[in-house]
């Protein structure tokens, strides 16, 4: 317990200063995370029997990282150069099969693509909302306020979930996936994050508090259904945590699996209210 909690300190305090400090700092840390939850994510399908195209597949996520930071950039010549390698880069997961010698190739390509689209788009997708250039002044083109908002929302439902589901659980949510998940549980996790909500909508202004109440609410339902793919994800492949890089709490993509889920849905209100 006490590992668990150091780590999770450790772990919030350097996510919110990446987030908070530049937008470089920020774009270093989620290319952080989708590298090593990409590599996560084939390493234990390689254990289960199948040949991602690994090396490929990390590449092609990070690459849809970078080209959507620097997507509305008012250097062309910085779109310029990055469009022509992404999109002809992604179209080479086809190619490379060709010359793997691997059975299953259509499987091969499709888990491929599958982490990419799982893990690399949802954090991507943060650049849509985060990263606005043209700004005379450059601190202008990154607002963070929205993504820090959503993690607070996210943590704290987690937390929420956690602890009213020790303390008060009694009836299963999705037992068949989760045994330890309860309504309790859940209900006390979306408690918490409407009281963040008020408390985001004080401080990030930039929406109002029932638009923040709103991203409260899909951020609760849908990291917990984010949660609960995860937990399919693993029982398929007959494992328990994803990987071992934070003590107490599994992998990346055990720490991200509400994230990776939610947030499509979160960027796409956010850019639909904007």
């Amino acid at each position: 317990m006490l590992t668990r909690a150091i780590t999770g300190a450790v772990f919030l305090l350097v996510v919110i200063s990446a987030i908070v400090f530049h937008q470089l700092t920020f774009a270093l840390l989620f290319l952080i995370i989708i590298v090593i939850g990409l590599s996560e994510f084939y390493s234990l399908l390689e254990k289960n029997g199948h040949a991602p195209q690994k090396w490929i597949g990390i590449i092609i996520g990070s690459l849809t990282f970078i080209t959507l930071f620097f997507n509305n950039s008012t250097d062309y010549s910085i779109t310029s150069l990055i469009l022509p390698i992404y999109l002809p880069a992604f179209f080479t997961i086809f190619l490379a099969e060709l010359f793997r010698n691997k059975e299953q190739a259509f499987s091969n390509i499709a888990l491929t693509f599958l982490g990419i689209f799982y893990i690399s788009v949802p954090l991507s997708l943060w650049n849509l909302v985060s990263i606005h250039y043209g700004h005379q002044n450059p601190a202008q083109n990154y607002n963070w306020h929205y993504l820090l908002g959503y993690f607070f929302l996210m943590w704290t439902a987690d937390t929420g979930a956690y602890l009213s589901g020790r303390f008060f659980g009694k009836h299963k949510l999705f037992e068949r996936l989760s045994p330890k998940k309860t309504w309790e549980g859940f209900l006390g996790g979306l408690l918490l994050s409407l009281v963040v909500a008020y408390i985001n909508s004080i401080y990030y202004t930039e929406l109002r508090l029932d638009q923040w109440i709103i991203v409260a609410i899909l951020t609760c339902v849908l990291g917990t259904l984010g949660d609960l793919v995860e937990s399919m994800f693993k029982r398929s492949i007959d494992i328990k945590d994803s990987g071992s890089i934070l003590p107490g709490h599994g992998g990346i993509l055990d720490r991200f699996d509400g994230v990776f889920i939610s947030s499509p849905f979160i960027v796409a209100y956010l850019l639909l209210i904007r």
